[in-house]
């Protein structure tokens, strides 16, 4: 029976104790207080995020004919990111309380009601000495105006001030103001343009002619690659290059666990197709077949054609539609060179938020590069006879968040009788066969019978060469099911008399008890069928 659902945030807690305590997800340099914004993957969580990555790059590359795969540097020359607009445009406003220091997303601060004081400054009481240097605090609605003077005391005293006495210039209703810092009511600084790129140095000497930038998305580096892999793929456009790699940006306030962190990978495609003035194509036709690409496809049939295969994948492993919402963006919010952008969103406790967008990016990014490095990034097309720019369709997903998505949807609790007939709370983790980190548990059933321990070690190695398997003898067998559970191992199989031909029934003999994780079921399997089972289920 499932138990009822609870707040959002205590959910996320306990999604967060529990990778930590299964070894999922760690908070980076802990021992020494850890670092905003990155973090650790653990033994199930290296798993995890290996298998989403190892099935995202097979659906990409080797189940299709007309996408092939690079593996580029982080540090790229500087003029990569001038000529992509990073170096100019790729920054968050942000803003700083004045009293705390803390720094904020301008754009994401919620707007706050409430009653404004002003103060035009303060005074020593003792000593007389004045600071005429305003400052301002805002107060929600009911609260004691004696906590603004708490606030601008602070203030006040952080810029030298001995027990202040407040001037206070005047107060003021405001409505939807983002400019007071919603944890303490004081003032922030105006918004100011914040880049987003970590900076670093090439070579010994660290001057300006040295400098260098991690980089803050994967998909330049395929762009600059164009015409390399093009050639040495023997690829015809339409066609697409993949990268999964790391990428880094100075986020002004991480949050949400891992969904928003400074370092994380991407899994991106830049799908090159034919501009729609070379294959005559209308935007506004819809595809016949939205799975079947035709010859006369433009960019917006691609576009359609991409939000499809990327909705299906992620079904595939396990996040039905009913947890995704596709958001189109609205012709204002766009990027400057972007036709269309749909992004694929998933519900998570702490809201809905973004896991991937397909962009139709234009002949942008080629164009800028041919511009910037004076190389050109055309294409002959053989069949058209003519030469382009190709223009490009980007899906591009995050790793960090898909798994962070994984974990929440895979999340449940489950109130189970055990063998004495009391009720407990089983936790558990529905992960997809697919993608789960540990495939198959082997678990004998006594750890002091050296018959069941040596046939239960023969079964781990004839299934470990396949997949990922854990061997598990400690502890009661109902506490071992609990352990993997938590987990999300989807299989367990116990080596038992029954195997040895111990049992009653001699004819159970070379065979094992498999258990299945989400309905508990459990039936006897001939050792024999079991890992063609396995691989069925789990493929």
């Amino acid at each position: 029976m499932a138990k009822p659902k609870e707040k959002n945030s205590e959910l996320m807690e306990k999604i967060v104790s529990l990778c930590k305590r299964r070894g999922f997800i760690f908070q980076s340099s802990e021992i020494y207080g850890g670092i905003n914004g990155f973090w650790d993957y653990g033994p199930y969580g290296a798993e995890l995020k290996k298998n989403v990555k190892d099935y995202w790059w097979r659906c990409m590359t080797r189940h299709r004919d007309d996408v092939v795969g690079i593996d580029a540097t982080i540090i790229m020359h500087p003029k990569v990111w001038e000529a992509s607009g990073h170096t100019t445009t790729f920054s968050d406003p942000m803003s700083d309380c004045l009293l705390t220091k803390k720094r904020f997303r301008s754009d994401q601060i919620d707007p706050q009601d409430g009653q404004v004081y002003f103060y035009s400054g303060a005074r020593e009481s003792l000593s007389g000495k004045c600071l005429n240097e305003p400052f301002s605090v805002l107060l929600g609605e009911g609260k004691n105006p004696g906590s603004a003077e708490k606030v601008a005391r602070q203030y006040y005293e952080s810029r030298g001030l001995t027990d202040p006495e407040l001037i206070l210039d005047r107060t003021e209703k405001v409505l939807g103001s983002t400019g007071y810092n919603p944890e303490n009511g004081a003032q922030l600084t105006e918004p100011r343009a914040f880049n987003l790129m970590f900076k670093t140095y090439v070579g010994p000497v660290q001057d300006e002619k040295n400098v260098a930038y991690l980089r803050p998305e994967t998909a330049q580096a395929i762009f600059t690659n164009f015409r390399n892999v093009q050639e040495v793929s023997r690829q015809k456009v339409p066609f697409g290059i993949a990268q999964i790699g790391k990428a880094f940006r100075n986020e002004i306030n991480p949050r949400n666990f891992t969904f928003r962190s400074r370092e994380f990978e991407q899994m991106e495609l830049e799908f090159f197709i034919k501009p729609d003035s070379v294959v005559g194509a209308d935007a506004d036709k819809e595809p016949v077949d939205i799975g079947s690409p035709a010859a006369d496809w433009g960019w917006s049939q691609w576009h359609k054609y991409w939000v499809e295969q990327r909705l299906r994948w992620y079904e595939s492993i396990g996040l039905q539609r009913s947890t995704l919402e596709l958001y189109y963006q609205k012709k204002e919010d766009l990027a400057h060179y972007a036709k269309a952008t749909v992004d694929i969103l998933y519900k998570f406790p702490f809201g809905t938020e973004e896991l991937e967008g397909i962009a139709a990016r234009g002949d942008y990014d080629l164009t800028q590069h041919q511009n910037h490095s004076g190389k050109p990034m055309d294409y002959f097309d053989d069949e058209a006879k003519v030469k382009y720019v190709p223009h490009v369709i980007e899906p591009s997903a995050g790793v960090d968040r898909l798994v962070l998505a994984l974990i929440c949807n895979a999340y449940a609790e489950d109130e189970v009788v055990d063998d004495k007939g009391k009720s407990e709370t089983r936790t558990l983790l529905r992960f997809h066969p697919r993608v789960a980190p540990i495939k198959v548990a082997i678990l004998p059933l006594l750890k002091n019978r050296p018959e069941i321990v040596a046939k239960a070690k023969a079964v781990q190695q004839m299934i470990q060469p396949f997949m990922s398997v854990f061997y598990d003898e400690s502890g009661a067998i109902g506490r071992r099911y609990r352990r993997q559970d938590e987990v999300g191992t989807p299989f367990c199989v116990t080596i038992d008399f029954e195997t040895l031909g111990e049992g009653d029934d001699a004819g159970l003999k070379e065979t094992v008890t498999l258990r299945e994780r989400d309905s508990m079921q459990q039936r006897r399997m001939a050792i024999a069928d079991l890992l063609p089972y396995l691989i069925q289920q789990i493929n």
